[in-house]
């Protein structure tokens, strides 16, 4: 019997490979998660932009929590299964009036994760729209292999070299809108993209990229992974701790170092390096 999705939100995940919206935080508790965010941005700015806002769970208790909070692992756990690991974290934000995009791609086609036994959970931190860039899926690709990927290093992309499936039916996407403190879960061979934030607004997201399965190895670089749930079985990555304090500089040195690994893998093969 599902934790957190209903029948209908399993089946649809396995269809579409994805499922949106998943109720998870009331609104007096995303904006607490806000604040606390936003507090440590206004304090330690130059620590939480570009490549700093990648596993930025090993600095911030307030993403932490996040990613390990019993109502995303219930969610999670119905679709991977009861023993789950955290991988990574990126927070995505937009701010008003920009260009910044991410284009066509599958997670699944650089980050290295193999078997594909694994989720990426998205959490709206602000409301999500169209006009603000929310995320559009492609139903139905993940039931595909892997496709080839253009590098295109685009100056507005926020993707790491801009790598993009081409000739993709953008008619035939989706748009995935989320009121603050909703989440979705999209499978790592899923076609998908984001547009840019058109609204005076600031679009604020938060990614567990990804929860894995701990079968699930990674064949091209080094990763470190936090036991959320059950246990590490596979025993493929080195356990990291979670943070106690907002920018401990253990804690700073420690996900620059994974940040540094996590490089290596985004830009394995790569002509040359992004911004990301």
């Amino acid at each position: 019997m599902p934790k957190r999705l209903t029948g209908a939100q399993q089946a649809a995940y396995h269809r579409d490979g994805f499922v949106a919206p998943i109720d998870i935080f009331s609104a007096e508790e995303v904006a607490g998660i806000r604040a606390e965010l936003e507090a440590a941005e206004a304090a330690h700015g130059d620590q939480l932009s570009a490549a700093g806002r990648n596993n930025a769970h090993y600095v911030l208790p307030v993403l932490d929590r996040i990613a390990h909070d019993p109502r995303i692992l219930d969610a999670v756990e119905d679709v991977i299964g009861p023993d789950i690991l955290v991988a990574g974290t990126t927070l995505f934000i937009k701010e008003p009036a920009t260009e910044g995009f991410i284009s066509w791609h599958q997670d699944a086609r650089y980050i290295g994760l193999e078997p594909h036994d694994w989720v990426t959970a998205w959490l709206a931190i602000s409301d999500v729209t169209e006009e603000n860039g929310c995320m559009r899926m492609v139903p139905g690709t993940h039931n595909a292999p892997l496709v080839a990927h253009v590098d295109t290093y685009g100056e507005d992309n926020m993707l790491t070299r801009g790598q993009t499936v081409p000739d993709v039916d953008e008619d035939a996407s989706v748009p995935v809108p989320l009121k603050a403190g909703q989440l979705s879960l999209h499978h790592p061979r899923i076609v998908h993209g984001s547009g840019a934030n058109r609204s005076g607004a600031r679009r604020v997201g938060f990614a567990i990229q990804s929860y894995i399965s701990p079968a699930v190895e990674q064949v091209i670089g080094r990763i470190w992974v936090q036991t959320a749930r059950g246990t590490d079985y596979g025993g493929h990555h080195t356990e990291a701790k979670r943070p106690t304090s907002v920018m401990a500089a253990d804690d700073i040195a420690f996900r620059d170092r994974t940040n540094d690994e996590l490089s290596k893998i985004f830009y394995a093969d790569a002509a040359k390096e992004g911004k990301y």
